[in-house]
């Protein structure tokens, strides 16, 4: 009966997203998705000074970073990974010193999931609850961000969710370059230890980090970029669509982008 109670759980939990989002099939009306924007190579200038340090290969070919779109992978290969085990990467997060953040911090966050997904989802940095908890996305947003995640068909614990930084900045602002850079090389060492297929940033911080913009998020989001091979799905934070609370389309459009997740990663 649990197991018929959860079922049940689940599959209420993926219908409330799906009729927030507007899909046809439960509220009676058409879904109106827009068209997916044609995608290209660009010309932009090399990959940020953050991301080449945050790789440890200042200088590096490897560095050149990609245009958003739905062009070939790349054939770079992500860094190794280099701590004795995953419990050891998380235990050197939770005591970390490297920028200002961590001594304003009640709990660093270094992440949670499955650590042999295909799917890594990447905020940009904890907020009260989560400082307060640990753990990632369990405010308001991160409620809206689970609801996502099960109406893809994940539960939570197969799939990865962390941030950019992973301690809180104050009053939520966003992090600087400095503590992006004091930080990443911890989240690039949780992906070479992952190596999901598919990483889906949630707003313009993180989405800055893996492909740097020339373009506005509404103009990048929906389009596959790419990671040293690695996938990447740019998409709104779903703490924008709390503060949209009343925009529908926005919600139309991040269910668009994870429909593209899914088709790629065969759950569609």
């Amino acid at each position: 009966m649990a197991k018929r109670a959860d079922l049940i759980a689940d599959i209420e939990a993926q219908a409330a997203f799906l009729e927030e989002c507007g899909a046809g099939f439960l509220i009676g009306e058409r879904p109106r998705f827009a068209a997916a924007a044609s995608a290209g190579p660009g010309s932009g200038p090399p990959r940020s000074e953050r991301l080449r340090r945050a790789l440890g290969q200042p200088g590096s070919d490897r560095s050149a970073a990609p245009e958003p779109g739905n062009g070939p992978p790349s054939a770079a290969v992500l860094p190794p990974f280099t701590y004795a085990s995953f419990t050891e990467l998380e235990a050197a997060v939770r005591v970390c010193t490297r920028c200002a953040l961590g001594r304003f911090r009640t709990n660093a966050v270094p992440g949670e999931g499955s650590l042999t997904t295909g799917l890594m989802f990447v905020g940009e940095g904890p907020g009260r609850d989560e400082d307060l908890q640990g753990r990632p996305f369990v405010g308001r947003a991160g409620q809206l961000l689970r609801k996502i995640i099960s109406a893809m068909g994940f539960r939570e614990d197969e799939v990865y969710i962390t941030n950019i930084v992973k301690c809180r900045p104050p009053e939520n602002r966003p992090p600087h370059r400095e503590e992006v850079e004091a930080c990443t090389p911890y989240l690039v060492q949780q992906i070479a230890h992952i190596k999901p297929r598919v990483i889906v940033t949630l707003g313009a911080t993180p989405t800055s980090f893996f492909l740097p913009m020339h373009r506005s998020m509404t103009d990048t989001r929906g389009r596959f970029g790419d990671f040293f091979g690695l996938r990447v799905m740019p998409t709104f934070h779903p703490s924008y669509l709390v503060r949209n609370e009343g925009n529908r389309e926005l919600k139309r459009m991040v269910w668009e982008d994870m429909q593209k997740v899914m088709a790629f990663l065969g759950r569609k």
